[in-house]
């Protein structure tokens, strides 16, 4: 495999763009994602009871045809809690994006991220949905999705199949209310890959819990929240079924991608100044590991140590206890960037100006051994910081 320079449109036959309608004052805010043919289709989205309209609509949508060939998303406004009026809002994006396009309603998802509880202004999105172009500039719909992030994410990689070159991208968004399960802020993979819709939802569902489930900002899930992945075979490579090797292959694509798109969410995180990563060793099951890493990296003490620069370990061996999990606590190794500071579960003396010193890095690594079994588990997120608290007092004004 190898991580390439490129858009969501570097696989073959998709093409995106991205402009400003006046949604939000002065940057891009509308976007949309094109297959040359209807493309297997897989998504999760939030657990959250309360979903945007764009979620529910979706749902309906993928569940009629199996397909998708285009994605329309706006940022500024999430269209949630707007009742039935947001709901054909929703509907009426899609139905302007069949017309332009010339494509079946029911191949359409739509998305949105923003403000909650607040209307669409539907005639500038009519409008700016006619403007957008077929073969517009792909980079444009990283910046469309954006809301109060600093930086576009995007990972591009390829993979040989045979003698066939395969190449996935992803794009994302997401700086807050970052907390989810089976979702993610607004994620969208495209790749060119043969393969069916089933098998590119197991595939998704593979790697969901390891990498998007395992990032968190602030503890909070989004009524928007959603990850979705388009396949459109134009590749040409032999079908990609379950349980081969081509399948693996696939899956440590996905994988990559969503990681490194996970990572650079959690790293953008609002206000964040350093990317908090949280190792779990030496657990019976993966899934107690990654509890314990979500846990740790979760939790505010934590997260505002690390910002002051302090080494307190005593708020990680808290944040461990008190894991919804059966573990012993009794034989506990704590490292933070390699230095120990708890073997046995009893404090370790090290060197404070060394300390001092790694906790200047942006990238701050703990280490979690349990000493109860073989696997491990890893979690991202950011440190909590003044700003944090003022983009979030005055969000809506």
């Amino acid at each position: 495999m190898k991580e390439i320079t490129g858009n969501i449109a570097s696989p073959k036959g998709f093409t995106a763009d991205g402009i400003h309608v006046g949604i939000k004052k002065r940057k891009l805010d509308l976007g949309w994602i094109v297959s040359e043919c209807p493309s297997s289709v897989a998504y999760v989205q939030t657990t959250n009871k309360v979903k945007a309209a764009p979620l529910i609509l979706n749902k309906r949508t993928i569940q009629t045809t199996g397909k998708i060939q285009a994605v329309i998303a706006n940022s500024g406004i999430a269209n949630a809690c707007t009742g039935q009026k947001g709901m054909e809002d929703a509907i009426s994006m899609q139905q302007q994006v069949s017309e332009t396009l010339g494509i079946n309603q029911d191949f359409i998802c739509v998305a949105s991220t923003g403000i909650i509880g607040q209307r669409l202004p539907m005639s500038k999105i009519k409008k700016g949905i006619q403007q957008l172009n077929k073969d517009g500039n792909a980079n444009y719909f990283a910046k469309a999705i954006l809301t109060t992030d600093l930086n576009t994410k995007t990972c591009v990689v390829t993979e040989k199949f045979g003698q066939t070159t395969v190449t996935m991208a992803g794009v994302a968004k997401g700086s807050g209310m970052i907390h989810p399960n089976m979702a993610t802020m607004l994620a969208f993979i495209t790749c060119d890959a043969n393969i069916s819709t089933e098998t590119l939802q197991e595939a998704l569902k593979t790697n969901i819990d390891k990498t998007f489930n395992q990032i968190t900002i602030d503890g909070d899930t989004s009524t928007n929240d959603l990850v979705l992945v388009l396949s459109n075979g134009v590749a040409n490579n032999k079908e990609i079924l379950p349980n081969t090797k081509e399948f693996k292959t696939f899956c440590n694509m996905l994988e990559h991608v969503m990681r490194s798109l996970a990572i650079q969410i959690a790293k953008d995180g609002e206000g964040a100044t350093k990317l908090i990563e949280v190792t779990v060793d030496k657990m019976p099951n993966e899934k107690s590991a990654r509890m314990i890493a979500k846990t740790v990296v979760g939790s505010n003490l934590v997260k505002s140590a690390i910002y002051g620069e302090d080494p307190n370990w005593g708020r990680i061996f808290a944040a461990i206890g008190y894991t919804q999990s059966n573990f012993d606590i009794n034989n506990v190794d704590i490292l933070i960037e390699d230095i120990p500071v708890m073997i046995g579960s009893t404090p370790i003396t090290f060197d404070a100006e060394t300390m001092r010193n790694k906790l200047k890095n942006k990238d701050i690594h703990i280490n979690i051994n349990m000493h109860q079994g073989n696997k491990s588990g890893t979690a991202w997120g950011c440190d909590l910081t003044y700003d944090y608290v003022k983009i979030n007092a005055i969000y809506t004004t």
